[in-house]
């Protein structure tokens, strides 16, 4: 797929991973549908977007309710009559231990509360998109692509029992995805991201910072830039499908 002119839509687009892949696609010529539901972070993303040398619009949605995702996406069709692209990129972070105790008495365990939260969002929303933008792109008749992100904490990881149980069930989407929309000329594929310098990362203490890349084997943590040279990537190669694709600098070799 070529990204020149092409309709793209990425979750959690204002800021973060999805706004670093946006401005990376709109420097190749992409048009990007920024989802996000803080209007202020849209309208930042959206101008960088426009700074780079593609067009952009930003839709305030909150991906994990039904009504709005279908209102969005039939607002970026009325806009740009065309869907070619889907990034889900939007996530959220609940983390604690599933049972925390001191000396046998139980001091905390996650809420049912924390684990919704971060399915409305991070599964829920993942679905919801993935069904609205697969549903315009066979309407239209457009050929398109479906990135899932999910995260090499999707192998389980320490105080996520939600975030790492959600983020392996997208990457179940993609090679369930591939299967069934392959016929309708529809790639779906996923990126894991290992530790990547988003604002959250970068304002962690030095020394904490060092301690996290020094257990990466390329001892480095990974750059927004590369998420989106991976998406573009994606993108652009017409035979993957159904695959992830770590962006971890060999942490879970």
């Amino acid at each position: 797929m070529k990204l020149q002119d092409s309709v793209i839509a990425i979750t959690g687009g204002g800021q973060g991973l999805g706004r670093s892949m946006a401005e990376h696609l709109a420097a190749r010529g992409a048009t990007l549908a920024l989802i996000d539901l803080m209007p202020e972070k849209l309208d930042e993303a959206v101008a960088a977007c426009k700074a780079a040398g593609g067009d952009a619009r930003g839709y305030v949605c909150n991906v994990a309710k039904e009504d709005e995702v279908e209102k969005t996406f039939a607002a970026i069709q009325a806009d740009f009559g065309k869907l070619n692209g889907l990034i889900n990129n939007a996530g959220i972070l609940r983390d604690g231990m599933l049972v925390k105790a001191k000396d046998g008495k139980i001091e905390k365990r996650m809420s049912l509360a924390e684990w919704q939260a971060v399915m409305d969002v991070n599964l829920t929303g993942v679905f919801l998109c993935g069904r609205e933008a697969a549903t315009r792109m066979i309407e239209n008749g457009d050929q398109g692509v479906i990135i899932n992100i999910s995260s090499i904490s999707r192998a389980g990881n320490m105080g996520q029992t939600n975030y790492s149980a959600s983020k392996a069930a997208v990457a179940a989407m993609v090679v369930t995805w591939a299967k069934e929309l392959s016929r309708y000329g529809i790639r779906a594929m996923g990126i894991a991201p290992g530790f990547i310098a988003t604002e959250m990362v970068a304002s962690m203490k030095p020394e904490s910072l060092e301690k996290m890349a020094s257990g990466i084997p390329l001892k480095r943590i990974g750059q927004p830039s590369e998420i989106g040279q991976t998406a573009a990537f994606i993108f652009e190669n017409d035979y993957l499908s159904g695959r992830m694709i770590e962006v971890d600098g060999a942490m879970r070799i």
